[in-house]
C-alpha cells in the first residue's frame, strides 16, 4: 500500500492565532494515524519560481488515510482555529509510491 503525503504551504499572517491551530492539529495527525516529516525548517527553491513561505510535509499509512483526516471533525476543529490567521495555506494531498513487499 502507498502511503499518503500532505504537502502544505503557507503564510502566517496572526502566529498568536495560528498557535492555536499548532496545539490541536498535530493530535488529529497522530490519531489519523499520520506524522509530520517536516515543519517550518529552511527551504532553498531549487529550481522554478514557486517562492515558498513557510511548509510541512505530513506521512499518512495511505491516501484515503489522509483524505479522511482532512475530512474529519477533529481536524475540521483545527482548522477553524487557523481562519484568519494566514495569508494563504495551500494543501495538496499526493499519493507516494507503494511500498515494497
Amino acid at each position: 500500500m502507498a502511503y499518503g503525503y500532505i504537502i502544505v504551504d503557507m503564510q502566517i499572517t496572526d502566529m498568536d492565532q495560528y498557535k492555536q491551530y499548532m496545539a490541536s492539529a498535530p493530535e488529529s495527525v497522530a490519531l489519523a494515524g499520520g506524522e509530520y516529516l517536516a515543519r517550518g525548517g529552511t527551504v532553498e527553491v531549487m529550481e522554478g519560481q514557486w517562492e515558498p513561505a513557510r511548509m510541512a510535509l505530513l506521512r499518512f499509512p495511505s491516501f484515503a488515510a489522509a483524505h479522511d483526516w482532512y475530512h474529519g471533525e477533529m481536524y475540521a476543529r483545527a482548522r477553524a482555529k487557523r481562519a484568519g490567521a494566514t495569508k494563504f495555506f495551500n494543501m495538496v494531498l499526493l499519493e507516494g509510491l507503494a511500498a515494497p513487499v
